[in-house]
């Protein structure tokens, strides 16, 4: 029945890791805690028990535009559900009750202030709900990131409701803050469900703020047309940087605070209709949206703790598909951040410094982002991720890190630790300006030390000495905070006797990095025509219905969509995330796209899922339309020539000449592909996954097309297995 239920809902074969367990606790009435990351699909859990249950669910959710876009999905699902807040008319609130007196509602989400009044408290005495979800649950604990005080009085549920299960749901908490969410909210013998924090399809790149948008810039050119999240600290930020970066060209829209709600709600609502290529925002943005296909987040200056920038980040690639988490960091925001800390409340200002500690080490290490994360969990994660700048070869341990860093500690020594960053850089680098010559620093031995390098390079590795404690940065007694100076540690004045060595890193040539071979390249076998047609189908459907149009469907599904090409009713289910309900609603007009579109264009349609072939594997067996071109191409015609006799599209002979490639096991590419060409991308091929071809195109500069790029790999793959069956074969001596 569950499974029957996910299908038709959801349009999902599988449950995901934890999900099966978390509904299972809530079907049989015991309090559970969920942690799972963003994008794990917590909603999932006490949605589908909803369905399962006679009864009324009721689910806590902290903010009224997370509310609206979670009944929307669950009503586009085919599950009634309904809001109880501030913004409904008394005419809806008299729709709301009737449907739970009459027992047409499944879910009904309300804020924790509007739950726990006389009038809500009357209304579920009538019809006592079958369990209470939390949302966001570490909004309850005061260690958490988010603390939301109006959370605390959920506690007194237990007492009020009896025999009604609590089921907490968050993205993010440490042991300490789980343990904080059960005793708060009474659990009584909890299960306690904590799902795997490694989310591989998030790409992590950390990188010193340069002055400027470039670096901001430079992400948001490569996802034009696809939305992101850009956060800021301060208000003032946020609008400066939206405000530069629309003069650029761009589309944004800031959000913070210091707005009003319906200013807040406007530029929200943009982001979520596709209106925007960017919101920029303080961290007040996030919770209460929804939205699967945000594609990239920059942190345009240091998150304040690792917790808050798991969220954060996790609110990319949440359909499952490739994002990029860019962080753009400086001292000087350390800085800012140690004053803001300052003037919090004193209970929580230790545990908010050590936090901003962990951040700046993470931004400092040299260890994979990914493993750091998942430990700061509480989790163990063993080998590279190849989804973060550490473990793609962006960066490298510079060979002479001692020495580099004891020359910067030499120089902070030497000018008796009363300066700061700019001007340590400027006397390594041998500076004549007038405050440098004023105090007579360029008579030290540390000045011109390491002018061969920029300051920029230098500043960073001061960074990276602040991050992993070597140095300090402090204010002196008597002058404005603002302006700190540098102060060794004790590890530091160890690495000047060379007790100890930094890991110091230096970016490497993008030539020498890869591309992330740990995503799957989701893109294989789309047509990307086709994927743009349905984008902008979507967006009529979504507008025709005043719906998100992540809601309609999410890009996983429309890459699935152009992958297979359904153009009968009976296969559009076999599509991922489209249930029962979806097809009906929608499937009528995608359909007739998909058949126009593939009519136009002469591809094949109603494809079965394509599995990635790997090294050594079976390959896919080829159908009647590959066969018959096997001929002609062992006449030697070349793709046009036999697309023009088949009356088909070059890409899909393309695809038939590599079925041909593949069942001929022919391992030379040259009588399509030019010999220095197919020498340069085998090369390539030889040091990436060469069962994705992005990676390759990457590392050829974008100057290879991926039709060479496929023949190439694929003779590769006969090579390999043709020099494995010799290994295999060849007689023991």
């Amino acid at each position: 029945m569950l499974y029957q239920l996910l299908k038709k809902h959801w349009g999902y074969d599988e449950f995901l890791p934890l999900q099966q367990e978390a509904v299972q606790c809530v079907l049989g009435g015991r309090d559970s805690l969920l942690v799972l990351p963003t994008g794990g699909g917590k909603s999932l859990c006490y949605q589908l028990p909803a369905l399962y249950h006679p009864g009324l669910a009721v689910v806590v959710s902290p903010l009224i535009s997370l509310m609206k876009d979670q009944v929307d999905a669950a009503r586009a699902m085919g599950i009634p559900a309904a809001t109880w807040n501030s913004t409904i008319s008394a005419e809806q609130q008299r729709g709301v009750r009737e449907a739970i007196r009459d027992r047409k509602l499944k879910l009904l989400y309300v804020s924790p202030e509007r739950l726990l009044t006389d009038a809500m408290f009357e209304l579920l005495d009538s019809e006592l709900p079958a369990f209470v979800a939390i949302d966001e649950a570490h909004c309850i604990s005061q260690w958490g990131h988010d603390f939301r005080p109006e959370y605390r009085l959920l506690g007194m549920l237990k007492q009020r409701f009896p025999g009604v299960s609590l089921h907490g749901f968050t993205a993010t908490a440490t042991g300490r803050v789980r343990g904080d969410i059960v005793a708060s909210l009474n659990m009584d013998d909890p299960a306690v469900l904590i799902g795997n924090f490694h989310r591989p399809n998030l790409i992590y790149h950390v990188q010193q703020r340069l002055p400027g948008l470039n670096q901001i810039c430079s992400v948001m050119e490569r996802f034009r047309g696809q939305a992101g999240i850009v956060y800021a600290i301060t208000r003032d930020r946020v609008e400066k940087v939206s405000t530069l970066l629309n003069q650029l060209g761009f589309r944004t829209r800031p959000y913070h605070a210091g707005m009003t709600d319906a200013d807040r709600e406007r530029n929200q609502q943009a982001l979520i209709d596709d209106e925007l290529d960017a919101i920029v925002a303080t961290v007040a943005f996030g919770m209460g949206i929804d939205k699967s296909n945000v594609r990239y987040i920059i942190h345009a200056e240091l998150p304040r703790s690792l917790e808050g920038y798991q969220q954060e980040t996790g609110r990319a690639g949440r359909d499952g598909l490739e994002a990029e988490c860019w962080l753009f960091y400086s001292t000087g925001d350390y800085l800012a951040w140690q004053r803001i800390v300052g003037a919090s409340a004193p209970e929580s200002r230790e545990s908010s410094l050590r936090s901003l500690r962990q951040m700046m080490a993470y931004c400092t290490s040299l260890v994979c982002r990914h493993r750091l994360l998942v430990g700061h969990f509480g989790q163990p994660f063993t080998g590279d991720c190849q989804s973060c700048d550490v473990c793609l070869g962006r960066l490298a341990v510079a060979e002479d890190s001692l020495v580099l860093a004891q020359k910067i500690l030499s120089c902070v020594a030497r000018c008796r630790e009363m300066f700061g960053a700019d001007h340590i850089t400027k006397v390594l680098t041998g500076s004549l300006e007038a405050k440098v010559l004023r105090l007579g620093h360029e008579k030290l031995s540390t000045w011109g030390l390491m002018k061969e390098y920029p300051r920029s390079q230098i500043r960073d590795w001061i960074n990276q000495l602040l991050g992993q404690q070597y140095l300090e940065s402090v204010p002196l007694p008597g002058r404005v905070e603002r302006y700190p100076v540098l102060r060794l540690t004790d590890a530091g004045r160890n690495v000047l006797r060379a007790r100890g060595t930094p890991a110091l890193s230096k970016p490497v040539d993008r030539t020498a990095a890869v591309t992330a071979a740990a995503i799957v390249d989701s893109c294989e076998g789309v047509d990307r025509g086709l994927f743009e047609t349905l984008r902008g189908l979507r967006t009529q459907l979504a507008s025709a219905a005043s719906l998100p149009a992540y809601i309609v469907f999410s890009d996983a599904t429309l890459r699935d969509l152009a992958r297979r090409r359904p153009t009968e009713e009976g296969m559009l289910q076999d599509v991922h995330g489209i249930g029962q309900q979806k097809a009906a609603t929608y499937g009528a007009a995608v359909l007739a796209l998909i058949r126009d579109y593939c009519g136009q264009h002469q591809l094949e349609t109603n494809l079965a899922a394509i599995e990635r072939v790997r090294r050594g594997g079976q390959g896919r067996i080829p159908g009647s339309a590959s066969l018959a071109a096997f001929p002609l191409f062992d006449q030697g015609l070349a793709v046009p020539e036999v697309a023009q006799q088949l009356s088909r599209a070059n890409s899909t002979v393309l695809e038939y000449l590599i079925d041909y490639i593949a069942a001929r096991q022919i391992t030379d590419p040259t009588p399509w592909v030019e010999k220095p060409l197919a020498e340069s991308i085998a090369v390539v091929a030889s040091y990436a996954d060469s069962d994705r071809l992005r990676p390759i195109y990457d590392a050829l500069h974008g100057r290879v097309g991926y039709d060479a790029i496929k023949i190439v790999v694929a003779c590769e793959k006969n090579r390999a297995e043709a020099l494995t069956r010799n290994l295999h074969s060849e007689p023991t001596r």
